[in-house]
Order: structure tokens, then sequence, then C-alpha cells
């Protein structure tokens, strides 16, 4: 890369190594260059993704002069500014540039000279195929009507815990956030309200085609600033077509994506109606963006950022009740797709023990060198956490591996505990206390240590039980007041950044990104056959088939298949390399918090996502 321009020289070293960084991003993803001096300045930390709203930028740098033009792009962390004169524009960059900031942000600003402004990059009012938005669907006196007929105070302790991050209330039927699904033979005291009836009145003189329809199910969320939810698509076998959604009290915007990588941002006026049929219900998955702010367009057309407020949405839906979905669209239908996910949850604890035994502690017995050699920077939250142990404290390492995590802390007692006798033998070379056990039964006294970290671990029990009295153990042997740390693998890999799963292999995802979810593989588990490769024909064991995931694709199934290629040395021959398959359970959003909080004796401090996991913090009471 070139040097800055010599107007550069005399700023300071920090000032000049980030400029260098920005002039970086300029180059890779704007045919924009950086020039001595022009009317125009690049605003390298500050953009719509950043929460930084378009007036306040005018506002900032009119001090300097008369603005020609500002550029904001959805998407993107910096932002263009033209002056009507260079020499505003210099006056700006001399003043601002590592020195100031805007009133919003805690930083300064870091400003480039560039030869131009890019074109802005606005969101196309484009829709999903099959999707419809009515706008002002209902009037205001209406929608604080449908608002006053929920009884918040009302909602059930179960529901409440369930989803701790946002408030929830079913009429009808429970929708089940497990699996997107409901138990049609156990409806609710509560129908749908008859304040709702003149939306289908209405709706069935709008569109015809929907004058025969009649939800059964009702779900209302209520949104504050900052939740959302995670991307999914409402079960084919559950529901028929269409399902609506009514957003009350607030906009926000949506996100939709399909398996091609399309990509669309809706946005839902207060007061419209959603219909959702067709490809935009069984192909597409929506879900909301948990943050603050959305970028929406202003009364002038411009990009800018518009704080979030309280959303409370209406989601009506009709169950089916005349057989199996035989959608067009069979590769996300799970009426015709081997039912990979209740068949693990009913495994009996022997096929459980069993299932587990071939499909990950043999394989990790197998690859325990390997798997070694792949571990060694540990992650900065579990570091933290353990930095945060008082001098004299016991840790626990449930499923310790090659102790990564161990000896950073000199001034606590440090013991491991792994169900891998080769990984415990790859700690006590290392000189770390250990010992081989299950995580389902600790050989501990209760109340012994003062805390405890169980990193990838549970995810790899096969039933909800399994999970469960894994956990329950960790409480156990944790001393009162004493603290957990629990991270199991998310479902959803993309949540707003790429978490380092997919970055590993950036070249492989795009290559095989389709192919996941378009040829998945679905292989019967077999308890005679070790598998140490994928098996192509249909051998019956446990009465259970799981697919087996492409590596670094996103996952489309909570219950799967992880393939471990062995590689030896320098070896790039994949292809000859044998091929591993780890049993995954991977976590929907709130699924590991709703099992932590159905254990006694604990409380949850604190939930997180963290490069693609779920975590959480315990507290034993």
């Amino acid at each position: 890369m070139e040097d800055l321009p010599l107007l550069y020289l005399d700023l300071k070293l920090k000032t000049k190594r980030k400029l260098r960084k920005y002039q970086h991003l300029l180059t890779k993803e704007t045919d924009a260059v950086v020039t001595i001096e022009s009317e125009n300045l690049m605003i390298c930390n500050a953009g719509l993704v950043s929460g930084n709203q378009r007036e306040e930028l005018v506002q900032f740098f009119s001090s300097f002069g008369a603005i020609e033009e500002v550029s904001m792009s959805p998407g993107k962390s910096y932002s263009f500014i033209k002056f009507k004169r260079t020499h505003d524009a210099i006056k700006a960059f001399k003043e601002v540039n590592g020195q100031k900031g805007l009133p919003s942000m805690d930083s300064c600003l870091y400003l480039l000279f560039v030869n131009k402004v890019p074109p802005l990059s606005v969101y196309e009012d484009v829709l999903p195929p099959g999707l419809l938005l009515l706008e002002n669907f209902i009037n205001e006196h209406e929608e604080e009507m449908l608002l006053n007929c929920v009884i918040w105070s009302s909602v059930d302790s179960d529901q409440e815990k369930c989803l701790k991050h946002r408030q929830v209330k079913h009429f009808g039927y429970e929708f089940r956030y497990s699996d997107n699904n409901v138990n049609k033979d156990a409806p609710l005291m509560e129908s749908i309200p008859q304040e709702c009836g003149f939306l289908f009145e209405r709706l069935s003189k709008s569109r015809p085609e929907l004058s025969l329809w009649m939800p059964d199910q009702l779900t209302v969320n209520k949104y504050e600033p900052g939740q959302g939810i995670p991307p999914h698509i409402d079960t084919h076998s559950a529901f028929n077509d269409p399902i609506l959604s009514l957003s009350l009290n607030a906009s926000i915007v949506m996100e939709w994506r399909n398996s091609e990588r399309q990509h669309f941002s809706v946005l839902l006026p207060r007061r419209s109606l959603l219909i959702m049929s067709s490809e935009s219900r069984y192909a597409w998955t929506h879900g909301i963006t948990p943050r603050k702010t959305d970028i929406l367009k202003n009364h002038e057309g411009n990009l800018t950022v518009c704080a979030r407020e309280v959303r409370v949405s209406f989601t009506f839906r009709q169950l089916r009740r005349e057989g199996p979905c035989m959608c067009q669209w069979p590769k996300f239908c799970d009426s015709q797709t081997p039912k990979t996910e209740t068949q693990v949850d009913r495994l009996t604890e022997d096929c459980a023990s069993k299932l587990e035994k071939i499909y990950v502690h043999q394989v990790y017995n197998e690859i325990a060198s390997h798997f070694s050699d792949t571990r060694h920077k540990p992650w900065p939250n579990v570091l933290s956490f353990v930095m945060s142990l008082k001098p004299g404290d016991i840790l626990l390492d449930v499923g310790c591996g090659n102790g990564k995590y161990f000896g950073h802390n000199k001034y606590i007692v440090e013991i491991g505990c792994d169900r891998s006798s080769n990984l415990m033998e790859v700690c006590t070379t290392r000189g770390f206390q250990v010992f081989q056990c299950d995580c389902l039964v600790l050989p501990l006294r209760s109340c012994t240590v003062n805390a405890c970290i169980s990193i990838a671990v549970i995810h790899h029990l096969s039933t909800q039980e399994r999970r469960k009295a894994a956990i329950n153990e960790i409480i156990r042997v944790l001393k009162p007041g004493g603290k957990a740390l629990i991270y199991v693998w998310a479902k959803n890999q993309n949540k707003e950044e790429m978490s380092s799963y997919l970055k590993q292999d950036r070249k492989n995802r795009r290559k095989s990104a389709e192919t996941s979810v378009n040829h998945t593989k679905f292989i019967s588990l077999d308890e005679s056959n070790y598998p140490k490769t994928a098996p192509d024909d249909q051998i019956r064991s446990f009465g259970v088939t799981l697919p087996v995931h492409s590596n670094r694709t996103n996952f489309q199934h909570n219950n799967l298949l992880v393939p471990w290629i062995l590689k030896h040395g320098d070896s790039k021959n994949v292809e000859e390399a044998p091929t591993f398959l780890r049993f995954y359970h991977v976590f929907e959003e709130d699924e590991l918090v709703q099992l932590c909080i159905s254990i006694e004796n604990c409380s949850v401090e604190r939930s997180f996502y963290d490069q693609g996991n779920w975590c959480v913090i315990l507290v034993k009471s």
C-alpha cells in the first residue's frame, strides 16, 4: 500500500495508522481514491451502521462551510461529505481529523480527502416473492383498541421465562419457539380476542382470495428498542398459508433471506399488515436484527438513522389440520424431509448413551492430537471470566479438552475433567491437574468449587434431559454464590457479524452453501459400525436419521452430524483423510436460558452471544 499523501505527514502516528487502515477500506469497497486535497471528505468512522444520523453530520460540518452533498449507504460504517469549496473541506480536515468527534461519539473522527463522492447505495423497494404489505391497514383509534385488549400483567410466568428478551402472549394455542410449532392437542383457555374480528372482515374485502381464511392462533410480541427475533421459517406442517403480521405502536425493519443468498430489508410501517404467502412463507427466513436503530428514508428521500421505539406485533396463524404440507419447497418442508429433531429427543437413555459413545466419545479419542493442535488461543470472554476469580478460588473446567484455559490465572486452583482419555493425556503432559469422567456424573462432593466453565460441551448431549442433567451437575458442585460460564453452539451463526466458525473458510462456504441447503445428506446412525467415513447406504440404528452438515456453512438443522477431517502433518489431500462424524445439538436463541431457568438453586446472571455461541453465566443460590 502506498503511503498517505504529504499533507498527512504532520499527523500523530496513531492517526496515520488509522488512516492507512481506512485507506485500504476505501480502495477495497469503492472506486474513489485518496488525494492530497479536494472538496470531498470521507468520514471514516461515522456512518449508518455506526448509528450516526445524516442530520447530525450536516449540522456538525456546516460550521466549516456550505455543504453540497452527504452520502451515507446502508451497511457501511463510513460516509462522505462534499463541500462547495475546497477551502472549507481543508479547514474541516485540519480541525477535526484525529482530534474532534460528533456530540454522540466518545472517540474522535478520522477523515480522508478523496477524489470524488461514490454514488449512494440505497435499499430497493422490492419484496420477496409472495410477500404483500398493506400500509395504513388500520387507523389510530383501532390501533389503540387492539393494544388495550392485551393485558400484559396476565402473561404466564413460564412464557416470560421462555423469552426473557421480550414479552410475549399467546391466544388460541401456545407458539413454541424451540421448533416454531404448536401443540394442536393443547388449546389455551384464551381464544383470539373479539376486538380482532374487524381485521378479517376488512381483509376479505381488500383481498377476496382470503375471504374464507380465519386464524385460530395469535402471538403478540412486545419488542423494546434493541430487541429482535432470530431468522426463521414457521414450520410448514403446523400452519396453513398465509401468515399475517400487524405492526402496532412503531415501525421496524425486517430482514428476509433465502438459500440463494438474496437479502431484502423490508420496512414494516406502523399500522401496516404484512401477508406472508407462497415462497416468502415457505422458503424465506424472516427475522428482526436486535439493535436500537433502523436505517430509513427521511421525507427528502435520504437515508438516515432512526431510533427504534416500543413495537407490538400481532401475528395471526391458521393451524394446518388437513394433513402434511405438500408445498413446492420440499427442501425447507418438515413434512417432506426426514424428521430428525424429534427423533433424537425421544431416544431412551440407553440409546442416547450409545449414540454419544460412538459419535462423540470415540471420535474425540481418535482425533485428540489433531484437535489439540487446533486449540491454542483462549476466547477473550472466557479468559476474562477466569481472570476475574479471586486468589485461592477453585475453578473446575468441565470438558477441558487440552486445557487451553489453564495457566492464565496463577492465583487460583485449577482442576479439569474430560471424557476423552487421550485429551487427558495431553493435559497431564502439560502439567495440569485433570481426571477422566462423564459430565453427567461429576465425581466431586457438592458445594466444593467456586467457579466452573463448560465450553462447547453441553451441545454434544443428544437429549434435552441429558443436557439439563449436565447443567444440574455443574450447579451441584458449585458453592453457594459460585458462578458457572457455559458456551454452546448457536444454530444462527450470522448474528450481527459473521462468526469465527463461518470466517475460517469463506471460499469453501461460498462453494458449498447451496449444496448444504439443497442436497443435505441424511444417514441413519449405526451403533455397530464405527463411522470413520460417512456411509452412503441407509443402515437402520436407534431409529434415528440425521443430516451430515457441510462444514463452514449455516446450520439448517438443530440435531446433526458435523464432520472432522483428520489431516496428518502437512498433508493437503483432504479427500484421502479420514472423516469422523460428531453429534451436535445446536441451540436456538433463548433455548439455553430456558433450560437453565428450569434448574433449581440457580439464576441466570447474564446471557449473551459470542462468536457463534449462546452463552450464560449462572449463579448458585
